[in-house]
């Protein structure tokens, strides 16, 4: 019984052991192949980046372009709206159309501004906010572009200069008051406040490539 008892507790010591060995010489080849194969693992994740490099900057060359080639339609649909009054969409299945346009000389811009600012607008232009105030209402209007195309610009754009926003029967001039940093998850624009007053907004960080972050740069113009 002795000698069962201590075979049995010896098979089982060796198991463990057997399989701690294996453990041990497991790390030991994991150690080896990595220093075998270093440099190709340099170069695997070295074209591994520079693929996902080329992902963004593929992504942002069509953003770029969509937003380029979208201008130049919607300046054509534009143009149809001030000749006999009529919204135009800029091709047949768009869901918005121009309602404005966005001038600043100082910065060379001049921009088409559509109707709504849901994404499928803002990919084209700037849009404007449908709940808030229209250009000569009391109230606040308020227009959205991204920071990477349209609203690029804005990361320039200093207290005193003046923007000028062309609607289909009047023209506004507006002065910029103050830019500031906002947390969208906590602070709201109210375009029941303000008279004659005009928002920007678009994402923050200029030069993030985190996608829907919670922050906005917010200027604020006053018309004049």
């Amino acid at each position: 019984m002795a000698d069962t008892a201590r075979s049995g507790l010896g098979a089982s010591g060796w198991v463990l052991l057997d399989n701690d060995k294996k453990i041990r010489t497991s790390s030991s080849g994991m150690k080896q192949f990595l220093v075998r194969h270093r440099s190709s693992l340099s170069k695997a994740a070295a074209v591994l980046a520079l693929i996902t490099g080329l992902g963004f900057l593929a992504d942002a060359f069509w953003l770029y372009g969509k937003a380029q080639v979208g201008q130049m339609l919607l300046s054509r649909a534009w143009a149809k709206t001030l000749e006999d009054g009529e919204g135009h969409k800029p091709w047949p299945w768009a869901d918005h159309w121009p309602v404005a346009r966005l001038i600043s000389e100082e910065h060379n811009i001049d921009q088409i501004v559509l109707a709504g600012d849901s994404g499928s607008s803002l990919a084209f232009a700037p849009g404007m906010n449908l709940q808030a105030a229209k250009p000569g209402e009391r109230g606040t209007v308020i227009i959205s572009g991204h920071r990477d195309t349209h609203f690029r610009f804005l990361q320039n754009i200093k207290p005193g200069s003046e923007l000028t926003l062309q609607t289909q029967d009047s023209t506004h001039r507006y002065q910029i008051e103050k830019t500031k940093v906002v947390d969208s998850r906590t602070t709201r624009v109210d375009p029941a406040l303000g008279e004659g007053q005009l928002v920007l907004v678009t994402c923050y960080p200029f030069n993030s490539i985190e996608i829907r972050g919670p922050m906005r740069f917010v200027i604020v113009g006053r018309k004049i």
